[in-house]
């Protein structure tokens, strides 16, 4: 499964299928980078942009879930923020995650999609239905996934995501109209 950032025919045919895209959080959410405290405090940098892809998805009936190795209570701030309420943290065999995901929401593994960046989340990507790698992911991890974000890893790449599952689902546009109304329907007031 080669992946790039071409949306190409199997890309849409696979995202019109999705009910829930999963995100893994240090590389993905964030660039990566893990900042502490003298105290000990974890801190993380998440773009806010991403944070509104998160928005129109849910506004559209697609849920969001987070699956991540580390433990952060930072993320559960952002989860919550952001009306994720289906969180795995402290995940190291992430493939169990997204079988307790499945039966916790009913849904199938086509109609999953999930967002990676190191080798950590491959048994998770090649168990769904769309298989997604930031821009700077590791080349193992690309190898397994269906299509390649534009952006880096919490330099836009899951509102990269949420763009492109809106595009393909018919409802992006809609979303735009929100802001754009006159650009969208012709209307100039």
């Amino acid at each position: 499964m080669a992946s790039n950032t071409e949306i190409n025919d199997d890309v849409i045919a696979r995202a019109r299928k999705i009910k829930l895209v999963g995100f893994d959080v240090d590389g993905v959410l964030t660039n990566g980078g893990l900042f502490f405290g003298d105290d000990g405090q974890e801190y993380k940098a998440f773009n806010s942009r991403d944070g509104h892809g998160f928005k129109m998805l849910h506004n559209n009936g697609i849920q969001t879930a987070i699956i991540t190795g580390r433990t952060s209570k930072v993320v559960e701030h952002r989860a919550a923020n952001l009306g994720i309420d289906i969180i795995f943290q402290g995940q190291h065999d992430k493939s169990a995650a997204l079988d307790q995901l499945m039966e916790q929401t009913g849904l199938t593994s086509e109609e999953l999609a999930f967002v990676g960046d190191d080798v950590v989340d491959i048994p998770v990507l090649s168990r769904v239905g769309l298989a997604i790698a930031v821009n700077d992911a590791h080349p193992l991890v690309t190898a397994y996934c269906h299509w390649q974000t534009p952006n880096s890893g919490g330099c836009g790449a899951g509102r990269d995501v949420c763009e492109m599952l809106l595009k393909a689902q018919g409802l992006l546009d809609k979303e735009w109209a929100k802001y754009l109304p006159s650009i969208l329907t012709g209307n100039d007031n």
